[in-house]
């Protein structure tokens, strides 16, 4: 099978020729500190060779986990926040049907995503939607007292208990947790819950390839096996002995950290498939909460297009120039549908009669690459050659070691995410949660 596939041309040509190459020693120096563990945030490593670590028998226990769900259940709430979800809905949303709300699957069950937000109105529509229906839960924290997935977890363990009953509940909510410690985790073995490790040294938003994103993969109904394989594969085409010139993640890393020196601060995730928008989500989490630390940092952005050239286009088209963009092209969609021919042509489309959607919007994405590239946008692209697990676990490994790298390079800790404390800190103040009764009267204080 071939792999995916970096074109770095169109954005290199923004800097001085062999800019790239001169990134070398520092992604090699980058690179052998992630293999040796001696970078910043090295306790958090375990994803680095995690693909290759997965062995068949513990794929073959996560798929018989979710086949129980899969067989019991007509709906799977996926609990969780930020890395505990991301990952998992950013290779659902682009394997699954676009329109599964609205049809009716009797093959999989639907699968929902729940404990990433406090909107009450989000949640009373959940339990709604969820009154009548066998529904089981994935809940998915190291911790167990993150508030948006603890207080999610709660309402839907206790209608979970009310519908089906507290026995047969045990059956269809699993944990996804921390081997010893958390209320999760307390919680798990009081009940009696299956339940699967969170590896201590493996980060939430590294966490894809571990069950936080298999288990809901799989109960989604697609290959987990082949997600993994993709994953090994693209381990070995970015392994450290690969050269500079051949390693596809080395050439990234190198190539976004050559464009931030020279003033682009933004990169603009790009896709021509909807499919990838939660694929966007995931990626900028991931490179986020990397190397957003220490006043540096790429900011990471996202559109869909087409759609967003009608609104973000014009800004990327003759705004600042401080960005660049990285497409994801897929090149072979999984359906067929060509363009009808219209005897009054009212639309002035028949040019188009015969020829594959694709075809326009393969047309469309070049266009855009001309035009931005001509407005002073570096443009990086990703050929992917189709939408398949074995695909999107390569790419998954691919920007997993690229961050590691690049963040090195820049100089953080990729792996750690002190400011994301900052907001729960005083919402737990204003809250007047126990033992926050000084910080609780400071910022009331402040607020008077």
């Amino acid at each position: 099978m071939s792999n995916i596939k970096l074109d770095i041309t169109k954005a290199a040509c923004f800097l001085e020729k062999g800019a790239v190459e001169a990134f070398e020693p520092k992604v090699k120096a980058a690179q052998e500190a992630l293999e040796n563990g001696t970078c910043p945030g090295n306790d958090f490593l375990g994803w680095l060779h995690l693909p290759s670590s997965i062995t068949p028998a513990f794929i073959d226990e996560l798929q018989a986990c979710a086949n129980t769900l899969r067989v019991n259940c007509e709906a799977i709430v996926v609990a969780g926040i930020g890395g505990s979800y991301l990952g998992a809905r950013a290779v659902i949303e682009a394997l699954g049907n676009s329109f599964a709300w609205l049809v009716n699957d009797k093959n999989n069950p639907t699968i929902l995503f729940a404990g990433n937000n406090i909107g009450e109105d989000y949640l009373f529509e959940l339990t709604e939607y969820l009154k009548g229906k066998k529904f089981g839960v994935i809940n998915i924290s190291k911790s167990g007292t993150t508030t948006e997935t603890a207080l999610t977890f709660r309402l839907l363990k206790k209608q979970c208990e009310s519908q089906r009953g507290k026995e047969e509940a045990k059956k269809v909510i699993v944990a996804v947790t921390d081997a010893k410690k958390g209320a999760a985790r307390t919680c798990a073995d009081k009940e009696g819950y299956k339940s699967f490790i969170i590896p201590d040294n493996v980060g939430g938003r590294f966490s894809v390839l571990t069950p936080v994103g298999l288990l809901p993969i799989a109960c989604a109904g697609f290959s987990i096996k082949e997600l993994v394989a993709g994953a090994q594969e693209m381990e070995k085409v970015c392994g450290k002995d690969v050269p500079f010139a051949e390693n596809p993640a080395a050439q990234y890393a190198a190539l976004r950290n050559g464009l931030y020196q020279n003033g682009k601060k933004i990169e603009i995730m790009v896709n021509f498939q909807p499919k990838l928008h939660y694929f966007s989500e995931w990626w900028k989490q991931l490179y986020g909460e990397s190397e957003g630390k220490d006043l540096k940092g790429i900011f990471p952005a996202s559109v869909d297009f087409t759609t967003d050239l009608h609104s973000m286009g014009q800004w990327i088209q003759e705004g600042e120039r401080t960005i660049y963009e990285t497409v994801i092209s897929i090149e072979e969609p999984e359906k067929k549908l060509l363009f009808p021919s219209d005897e009054e042509n009212l639309d002035g489309l028949n040019f188009l009669a015969g020829k594959r959607v694709d075809e326009v919007n393969k047309m469309a994405e070049l266009g855009t690459q001309l035009a931005h590239v001509d407005g002073g946008v570096p443009n990086i692209r990703i050929s992917v050659p189709r939408l398949s697990e074995y695909y999107l676990g390569q790419l998954i490994y691919f920007f997993e070691i690229a961050c590691g790298i690049s963040g090195n390079i820049l100089g953080v800790n990729p792996f750690n995410q002190p400011g994301v404390e900052a907001y729960k800190k005083n919402m737990f103040a204003l809250l007047d949660k126990p033992g926050y009764e000084d910080e609780s009267k400071a910022i009331k204080e402040r607020l008077a």
